[in-house]
C-alpha cells in the first residue's frame, strides 16, 4: 500500500493512503476548493482565503490521532466491554477517516452562509442542513470510488451506504457510534481543526488552544443517564477542555460573529436568492425557486453542485448581479448603526423594537441581526469529564468549572443599514432613544 503526504500549515503533514488519494482526487471532493471556510470574512481579515477543502483534510488527520490515542488508553475497555478485535478496530478507523474526509461535501457556496437558501425538507418540515447534501451526495457519486477500490475490497468492505449514515449519524448501535463523536460532538475533530485553521488564516489570537494536550486527555467514559460510552477527557485534561470551549467563545465574538462578516452574509444570501429564482424560474421539478434544488434526486443534486464560490464571483465580476453584486465590488455593505451588549438587557431590547417601528415609520431599509439566528452557534458548553478512570464515571465539565459555569450564550442584536442611510439612521436613533450605535 503506498502513502502519500500532504503539507499542511495546521498539522504539518497529513497521510493519504491510495484509496483516500483516489477519493480526494474526486471531482466533488475537488469542488471543496473552490469553497471558502469562511464566506466573507477576508473583507474584515484579509488572510482566511483557506477553503472547506483543507480543512476536510486537517478534521480527518485530527480524528485520526484521536482516534489512536483512544486505543492506546481504552483498548482492553473496547475489547472487554464492545467486543473489538484488531480487524475492527482498523475498519472503524478507516470508516472514520473516509466520513471526516467527505462530511462537507455537501457544502454551499460561502459555506454557511448558503445554508439559508436551504429548501424545505417535506419529511421534516425543516430546511435541510448542508450533512443532508454530503450523506445524498455520497450515496449517489462517491459509491464506485468507495466500494471498488482494492483496499476497500481486500480490508474493510465499507459501503458507501455506511459513510452516509455515519455523517447522519443514523448507524446501528454499535461501537462505532461512539466515533461518530469524533466527527459530531463537543469533542469533534471538525471544530478542534476549523478553530486553529480560522485562528491561523485571520492572524488573529483568538481560538488557539493545546490541542495536543486535549488529544492525550481524551478516554471513554460512561453516560450515567444512559449507560452508554461516550466520548469523554481526563479529570487532568479539564483545563485543556475549558481552552477548547474558550476558544469558540472567543472565535465566535471575534471573528464569526463579526458586524461587518455579518452584513456579507446578509448580502450574500439576498444575491443568492436572486441567482437562483432567475436560473431556476423555468424549472418545473423545483418548487422553491429561491432555493438549492434539494438533494432528493441525483438531478437535483447535479445542479445543486454546480453552484460554488467560483460560480458566484463570476458573476459578480462580470458586473451582471447589478446593485446587490456592486456591494462585494465596492465594498459598500450595510452598516451596524446599533448594537446591544452581548447580553443584551430588556431596555436595550425594547429599544430595539422602537427603533426597528421608527425605521419603518420613515421608511429605512434595515435589517436586525441577532446572535442566537447565526450558523456559528455556540450550542452547549458541556464537555463529559472522567472522574473516574476505573469506572468510567464522568460528570458535566460545568460542574466542576467554575468558568464553563457562568458563560453564558451570546444574544447580542444588531441593527444594518444602506451606508447612504447611516447618518440619517443615527438621527433617528438618537431622537427615537437618546443614543446611536454602541
Amino acid at each position: 500500500m503506498k502513502n502519500y503526504e500532504i503539507r499542511d500549515p495546521i498539522h504539518g503533514f497529513i497521510k493519504i493512503n491510495e484509496w483516500e488519494r483516489e477519493i480526494i482526487n474526486h471531482p466533488i471532493f475537488q469542488r471543496l476548493r473552490r469553497i471558502k471556510q469562511l464566506a466573507w470574512t477576508d473583507m474584515v481579515y484579509p488572510g482566511a482565503m483557506h477553503t472547506r477543502f483543507e480543512h476536510s483534510l486537517g478534521v480527518m488527520h485530527a480524528a485520526t490521532k484521536m482516534f489512536n490515542a483512544i486505543i492506546e488508553k481504552d483498548l482492553l475497555f473496547l475489547q472487554k466491554e464492545l467486543n473489538y478485535n484488531e480487524a475492527g478496530i482498523k475498519r472503524d478507523l478507516a470508516l472514520l477517516r473516509i466520513a471526516c474526509l467527505l462530511h462537507d461535501v455537501g457544502h454551499p457556496p460561502f459555506s454557511h452562509a448558503g445554508e439559508d437558501l436551504m429548501p424545505t425538507n417535506p419529511k421534516t418540515n425543516k430546511a435541510y442542513k448542508h450533512e443532508h447534501y454530503s450523506a445524498a451526495i455520497i450515496r449517489h457519486f462517491f459509491k464506485e470510488v468507495i466500494e471498488q477500490h482494492p483496499i476497500n475490497q481486500k480490508n474493510y468492505q465499507i459501503t458507501a451506504e455506511q459513510v452516509a449514515r455515519f455523517i447522519e449519524g443514523s448507524l446501528p448501535k454499535d461501537g462505532a457510534l461512539i466515533w461518530r463523536d469524533l466527527l459530531s460532538s463537543q469533542l469533534d475533530a471538525d471544530r478542534a481543526d476549523y478553530l486553529l485553521r480560522d485562528s491561523y488564516h485571520c492572524g488573529v489570537a483568538y481560538g488557539k488552544y493545546d490541542l495536543d494536550r486535549l488529544i492525550i486527555s481524551m478516554t471513554i467514559g460512561i453516560n450515567e443517564e444512559t449507560g452508554a460510552p461516550l466520548l469523554a477527557v481526563e479529570e487532568g485534561g479539564v483545563h485543556v477542555a475549558e481552552a477548547l470551549i474558550l476558544a469558540r467563545y472567543q472565535m465566535f465574538t471575534q471573528v464569526y460573529f463579526h458586524h461587518t462578516r455579518r452584513a456579507y452574509d446578509y448580502h450574500i444570501i439576498k444575491l443568492m436568492k436572486i441567482l437562483l429564482e432567475k436560473e431556476q424560474k423555468n424549472d418545473l421539478n423545483i418548487t422553491e425557486k429561491d432555493k438549492f434544488p434539494p438533494p432528493d434526486t441525483k438531478e437535483n443534486l447535479q445542479k445543486y453542485l454546480k453552484w460554488d464560490d467560483w460560480k458566484v464571483l463570476g458573476i459578480i465580476s462580470r458586473r451582471i448581479a447589478k446593485e446587490e453584486g456592486e456591494v462585494f465590488l465596492n465594498r459598500n455593505h450595510f452598516r451596524n448603526v446599533y448594537s446591544t451588549l452581548e447580553i443584551p438587557t430588556k431596555k436595550e431590547l425594547t429599544a430595539i423594537g422602537k427603533i426597528e417601528q421608527k425605521f419603518k415609520e420613515k421608511n429605512i431599509c434595515y435589517f436586525v441581526d441577532r446572535a442566537e439566528q447565526s450558523w456559528y452557534k455556540l450550542g452547549e458548553m458541556d464537555i463529559a469529564i472522567c472522574i473516574d478512570t476505573e469506572n468510567k464515571k464522568t460528570v458535566p465539565l460545568s460542574s466542576i468549572s467554575n468558568i464553563i459555569r457562568n458563560l453564558k450564550p451570546i444574544m447580542q442584536q444588531r441593527i444594518f443599514v444602506p451606508i447612504d442611510e447611516v447618518k440619517n439612521a443615527k438621527e433617528i436613533i438618537k431622537a427615537t432613544i437618546g443614543r446611536g450605535k454602541k
